[in-house]
């Protein structure tokens, strides 16, 4: 299937943004079911019902169909507008065979009730004026079950505030109770700059963008007159974040693969979006156009589609390798967040101005609220980390936030096992063979530190090892100094960026103490400066890094004595 290519024109002017947005939708139509309550797009599992599956990807679209709707856009035979009234009223009937039922404590439908309210706060004409009055207090009595029951406490407590806002906002009976406390525990995971963990000890990743300061910019546009000042408040902070967050973007659209959801894809661009949904000008308008119409443009180039044309679980390409367990197949359909400036008016200045190339940022820059020490070049972004202090149940987290350095070129990969260096794809990460299996940093113990000069951290791969880890950032990329503390004697593993193989233009080298790939202007070397580490090019299994398929993994490679040892890795990508 031949697809479309995508400039950040397509996504300049408001025809061309919408039609980009009905070409990513269309795919779907065939697969909503008779009564239009489900899409039945996949049969692989989540952790939750498989009843609730189907019910995920029917309202997933509607974070891209209701700004759509909001700014005057219709669809072809207006399928999409016949097809989500008839879908919420199929579903919310408990006497109908589609019923999406009641929920439980915790339940995955409380994610989805969320683009509900949005529809129902951004498009009201097409979700809720041509709904019967029994069919609006069937959707009402199925909304409330949000406050049945409990939500998870994180990101979750946005959830239950925008479906209870949507509820007042419609002049149905609403919790303000549930409002209220929902807003009190997320003033607990506020920190600073802009930044919320997500939940107490929670990470600070995509999910400030996805949820956290995007959704405070919602509800400040339906809640300003009754509260000014915790709307300003929620305003102030997307400005604070907005100069943190250009950082995350390199000049190519691309942003910096870190954290968990990776599936969500352009969700990354969504705070963007949201931000001019909200009429807050957090950044310079033709900046923001410039960051979002090239990111999104960047995104649907990708081969991101089955042959269907529907989104995959994956980030660059399909692959459920990298998902976690709460992705089923309609869960991708969250990166719809970024379409949201489809709702501003035809004649919002947006859509008349240029789009601005990415604005002369510090190449490198320490984002103090973040805990992050950032590098730029061109079209790469690379954030120096000091990884975690807490681990949780989700999946491949150690891979998704312990590594010493994300990229937006690179990505990085995800382990298959511990049983091969092979299978284990340790990129950009220190890693120990011992028995015959591999280890790698999980968690850091607390009292790192983080500045603009570099990383200190001190962390255990395995008992009886313990590592104190410094980075120095460097022109060209990072030094990193091991000092090793170790009861076993064994292999190490000191690894760069993993590079995507081609056909054309590829080229890998091994050479004393240094080992080389590049691939199509994109290369890492990394070099053993102390000791007597020697170089190695692995090459991991396919579809174990989240932006190339098929890649090799440039590494210093030591052996580790009884006692103290002191390896000194230089990697080098910009």
């Amino acid at each position: 299937m031949k697809r479309y290519h995508y400039t950040e024109n397509d996504f300049a002017a408001k025809k061309t943004a919408q039609e980009s947005l009905l070409r990513l939708l269309k795919p779907l139509l065939p697969f909503y079911t008779e009564g239009c309550a489900r899409l039945e797009i996949g049969v692989t599992s989540a952790h939750y019902e498989d009843d609730s599956v189907p019910m995920e990807a029917f309202a997933r679209p509607l974070w891209g169909l209701a700004p759509f709707w909001a700014g005057g856009g219709r669809s072809a035979e207006n399928s999409f507008e016949a097809i989500y009234p008839a879908g919420l009223a199929s579903g919310t009937d408990p006497e109908n065979p589609e019923y999406w039922h009641t929920c439980r404590d915790f339940d995955q439908k409380f994610c989805e009730m969320a683009a509900i309210a949005y529809a129902m706060l951004l498009s009201p004409e097409i979700v809720w004026e041509p709904l019967s009055d029994k069919a609006k207090n069937d959707l009402c009595e199925w909304l409330w079950e949000i406050n049945r029951h409990e939500c998870c406490a994180c990101n979750w407590q946005w959830f239950a505030i925008v479906t209870n806002l949507a509820l007042k906002v419609r002049g149905m009976p609403y919790s303000r109770e549930r409002m209220e406390s929902g807003l009190a525990m997320l003033e607990d995971y506020y920190d600073a700059g802009g930044w919320y963990r997500d939940g107490n000890g929670g990470d600070k990743d995509y999910y400030n963008p996805f949820v956290m300061v995007s959704y405070g910019l919602l509800y400040a546009m339906f809640m300003e007159k009754e509260e000014p000042e915790r709307c300003a408040r929620f305003r102030q902070r997307a400005i604070d974040f907005a100069r943190d967050y250009q950082y995350w973007f390199a000049d190519d659209g691309a942003s910096i693969a870190y954290g968990r959801s990776m599936t969500y894809r352009f969700a990354q661009g969504g705070f963007w979006a949201f931000a001019l949904l909200s009429g807050t000008q957090v950044l310079p308008l033709p900046v923001i156009k410039g960051i979002l119409s090239r990111h999104l443009a960047w995104w649907m180039n990708q081969p991101i589609y089955d042959n269907a044309g529907i989104l995959t679980i994956g980030y660059a390409y399909p692959n459920l390798q990298m998902s976690e367990s709460y992705n089923a197949p309609g869960s991708p359909y969250w990166a719809l967040l970024a379409f949201a400036f489809l709702a501003l008016p035809d004649d919002h200045p947006y859509w008349t101005c240029e789009c601005a190339p990415m604005p002369e940022l510090e190449t490198l820059h320490y984002l103090e609220h973040a805990g992050m020490l950032l590098q730029r070049n061109h079209n790469n972004v690379v954030a120096l980390v000091p990884g975690r202090l807490h681990s949780d149940g989700h999946s491949h987290t150690m891979e998704k936030y312990a590594k010493f350095a994300y990229s937006s070129r690179f990505g990085f990969s995800i382990s298959r096992s511990q049983l091969t260096l092979y299978e284990c794809a340790a990129d950009s990460i220190l890693t120990f063979e011992i028995n015959g299996r591999f280890y790698s940093r999980d968690t850091t113990e607390e009292g790192y530190t983080i500045g603009p000069e570099g990383i200190c951290c001190k962390w255990s791969p395995a008992t009886g090892i313990m590592v104190e880890t410094e980075i120095r950032p460097t022109e060209k990329g990072h030094i990193r100094r091991h000092r090793i503390v170790s009861e076993i004697e064994c292999m190490a593993y000191d690894a760069g960026f993993a590079i995507h193989v081609s056909p054309l233009d590829f080229f890998q080298k091994e050479d004393g103490p240094s080992a080389m790939a590049v691939c199509r202007g994109d290369y890492c070397t990394v070099t053993s400066l102390a000791g007597d580490g020697h170089g190695q090019v692995l090459t991991p299994d396919p579809n174990t890094n989240l932006i190339a398929s098929k890649t090799v993994i440039p590494m210093a490679v030591y052996k580790i004595r009884k006692g103290t040892q002191m390896i000194l890795t230089e990697i080098c990508y910009l």
